[in-house]
């Protein structure tokens, strides 16, 4: 008998990312709250990330949990993100999520924009 090997999330969490969208949803109240990921055209390399918190999952999103974190993607925006980490920083110019996306092929020295 043959073990089935489930495929990776298109979409990975760090650890990091996790912990802080744990946060986040604890510190609101809201019941069934996530993180929405959504790219949309703009910012100074062509597109960009958007974050929100929402609680209403659409038909067409993908949802990635990690250690009782959930992030939703939509399906457009999931053609740009196959492959990537959402992650958390932290360092000396502020606290923000960071998509490390391996479609990217030119990224903004803010780390919000991208293009493909």
């Amino acid at each position: 008998m043959s073990e089935s090997v489930s495929p990776p999330p298109p979409v990975r969490l760090s650890e990091r990312a996790a912990r802080r969208i744990r946060d986040i949803v604890a510190r609101d109240g809201r019941p069934g709250l996530f993180l929405r990921l959504a790219v949309e055209g703009g910012g100074c390399s062509g597109f960009r990330y958007r974050f929100d918190l929402d609680d209403t999952p659409q038909p067409d999103d993908v949802i990635v949990e990690r250690d009782g974190a959930r992030v939703a993607v939509d399906g457009l925006s999931l053609l740009f993100l196959v492959g990537a980490e959402l992650d958390f920083v932290e360092d000396l110019t502020g606290a923000c999520f960071r998509v490390h996306n391996p479609n990217a092929t030119a990224s903004c020295g803010c780390g919000t924009s991208f293009a493909v």
